[in-house]
C-alpha cells in the first residue's frame, strides 16, 4: 500500500475528490497527507479531512504565497486556533524559496521562523519547502533549537544536505523529478540513502513525472515513482512501498491518533 506524503487535494484540479480517492484505493494509494498553503487554504482542508479517513492534514503558511501585506500576528494567532482544535499530523507547507520572482527573502525568512517556534510550542513536525535554500532552513533549525523533525518534500540539495537534515530527524521527499533522465544528481542522492531517509510523493497538482509534462499530476502517481525508486535501488515494489510508508508514520507521530 502506497502513501503520498505530498499532495494539494484543495486545487481545484481536484473538484470531483470522492472519484479520485476511489481510484487511487482501487491501485494501493491508500493514504494522502495534504499540507495548507494560505490561511484561505486551511478550512478547505479541515472540511476535507472530516470527510475523507484516508487524508491527513498540515498547516502552515508557504513562502510562495505570502506578501508585504500579511497580517502575521493575526495569522499566526489563527494557525495556534486550529492547531489546538483540529487534528493535524505538521506544520507546514512552510519554508524558503531563493527562486526568481518570489517574495521578499526576509520576510519569508521571518514568517518561516515564527512557525518553526509554533510548531516547537506544540511538539509538532514540520513540513518544509525548499528551492536553493537548505543551508538556510538548516540555519533556522539551530536557532530556534528545533528537534521535532518532518519532511523536506522534493528535496533537491547535495548527499551532505541531505544527511544534515536526516541528523536533525528529518526524512526527505520523493517525487517526480527522480523520473527524469537528466536528473542525475537526485538520482545519486537517493541511491546513497538508507531505507529510513525518505518518503513518496508527488505534489499533485504541481511536478508531473517524465513522460506527463503539460498534464497534472496526480496521487495516482506516486506508483510510478515507486516503481522508479524500485529500479534505482534494485528493491521489490513492494518494500519500498512498505519502509516508506512506515517512515512517514515515524516522522508523524500524531499519523494514528488523527
Amino acid at each position: 500500500m502506497f502513501i503520498d506524503s505530498h499532495c494539494h487535494l484543495d486545487f481545484p484540479q481536484f473538484e470531483n475528490l470522492p472519484r479520485l480517492i476511489d481510484s487511487c484505493l482501487g491501485v494501493g494509494v491508500t493514504d494522502f497527507l495534504v499540507p495548507g498553503t494560505t490561511e484561505e487554504s486551511w478550512h478547505r482542508i479541515i472540511q476535507m479531512a472530516k470527510l475523507h479517513p484516508q487524508i491527513r492534514i498540515a498547516l502552515g503558511l508557504h513562502p510562495y504565497f505570502l506578501d508585504d501585506k500579511l497580517s502575521l500576528d493575526s495569522c499566526l494567532e489563527q494557525l495556534e486556533c486550529h492547531l489546538m482544535e483540529v487534528p493535524t499530523v505538521a506544520v507546514g507547507e512552510i519554508g524558503l524559496d531563493k527562486w526568481s520572482g518570489m517574495p521578499n527573502y526576509s520576510l519569508q525568512y521571518e514568517v518561516l521562523i515564527e512557525q518553526l517556534k509554533l510548531a516547537k510550542k506544540w511538539k509538532l513536525p514540520v513540513i518544509f519547502h525548499s528551492r536553493k535554500s537548505e543551508d538556510d532552513l538548516l540555519k533556522a533549525l539551530r536557532i530556534v533549537n528545533f528537534e521535532y523533525g518532518g519532511v523536506v518534500h522534493a528535496f533537491n540539495g547535495s548527499y551532505e544536505q541531505a544527511k544534515r537534515f536526516i541528523d536533525q530527524g528529518f526524512v526527505l521527499g520523493i517525487g517526480g523529478t527522480i523520473t527524469y533522465p537528466r536528473a542525475q544528481k537526485a538520482r545519486r542522492v537517493l541511491k546513497s540513502l538508507t531505507d529510513q531517509d525518505f518518503v513518496l510523493e508527488t505534489d499533485a497538482p504541481d511536478m508531473p513525472l517524465c513522460g506527463h509534462q503539460g498534464q497534472p499530476n496526480s496521487p495516482l502517481r506516486v506508483r510510478d515513482v515507486a516503481q522508479q525508486v524500485s529500479i534505482l535501488r534494485e528493491q521489490p515494489v513492494g518494500l519500498v512501498a512498505q519502509y516508506t510508508s512506515a517512515n512517514l508514520k515515524r516522522v508523524l507521530p500524531n499519523w494514528h491518533r488523527v
